[in-house]
C-alpha cells in the first residue's frame, strides 16, 4: 500500500503530465475558442438557412467532434472535484449560477445536435423533429449566450497559451491538449464531408417549399 507521501509524488507527476485543472481549464477554453468560431460561422448560415442548407449540414456535423471535447474537459472537471480530488478542490467549483445553469447548456447542446442528426436521417417532413430542433435550438440559444458571456474575458488569453512558445506559465501536457483539439476538428471534417450529402434532400425540399411560396 502506498504511503500518503508517495500518493501525494504520484499525484504531483500526473499533474505535471496533464497539466492537472490548469490544463484542464486550457483544454476547455481552447476548445471553446475553437467553438466560438465554428458557431459564428453557423450562426451565418442559420440567418441565410436555404442558401446555405448544405453548409449549415456541413458545419454542424463538424462542430460535434470538438462539441464532445469540450463536454468531456468539463465533465473531466466536474467528476474530479466531486470525487474529492485535492489540485481540483483548490481550485474551486465554477460560479453557482454557472453551475446552475450547466446542466441546460449540456441538455440544450445534446437535444440541438441530436435532433440536427435525427433530421438527416429522417428526411424532409418530419414535422416534429424539426420541431424539437427548433425548440432546442431557442433554449440553447438562451443558455449558451449566458454562459458564453460569463467566460469570454478568459477565454483569449487561455485558448492561445499552449500554442505560444514564449509561454510565461507553462503547463504540463500541452502537445496532448494541442493533439486532441486538432484530432477534434479533422475528426470533425471527416465526419462533415462524409455525411453532407444527406443534406441534399433537405436542398431539394427548401427549393421546392420555397417555390410553392412564390
Amino acid at each position: 500500500m502506498d504511503t500518503p507521501l508517495q500518493r501525494v509524488r504520484a499525484a504531483g507527476r500526473t499533474r505535471g503530465a496533464t497539466g492537472g485543472p490548469e490544463g484542464n481549464e486550457r483544454l476547455t477554453t481552447g476548445s471553446a475558442a475553437v467553438l466560438f468560431v465554428l458557431l459564428a460561422a453557423e450562426g451565418v448560415t442559420i440567418v441565410f438557412l436555404r442558401p446555405l442548407l448544405s453548409a449549415h449540414v456541413f458545419i454542424g456535423m463538424l462542430l460535434i467532434p470538438p462539441v464532445a471535447l469540450k463536454t468531456a474537459s468539463t465533465g473531466w472537471r466536474f467528476v474530479r472535484y466531486y470525487t474529492g480530488d485535492r489540485s481540483y478542490r483548490a481550485k474551486g467549483p465554477p460560479l453557482l449560477p454557472l453551475r446552475l445553469l450547466a446542466p441546460v447548456v449540456v441538455a440544450s447542446t445534446v437535444a440541438l445536435f441530436a435532433t440536427g442528426v435525427a433530421l438527416l436521417v429522417v428526411g424532409p417532413g418530419r414535422g416534429v423533429v424539426l420541431g424539437l430542433h427548433k425548440a432546442s435550438f431557442a433554449v440553447w440559444l438562451v443558455a449558451m449566450s449566458v454562459h458564453v458571456l460569463a467566460y469570454v474575458r478568459r477565454v483569449p488569453g487561455l485558448a492561445r497559451a499552449d500554442w505560444r512558445r514564449d509561454d510565461p506559465k507553462p503547463v504540463g501536457g500541452s502537445f496532448a491538449r494541442r493533439t486532441l483539439l486538432a484530432g477534434a476538428l479533422v475528426a470533425g471534417v471527416i465526419l462533415a464531408v462524409a455525411t453532407v450529402r444527406y443534406a441534399q434532400p433537405w436542398v431539394h425540399w427548401a427549393a421546392v417549399f420555397h417555390g410553392r411560396d412564390r
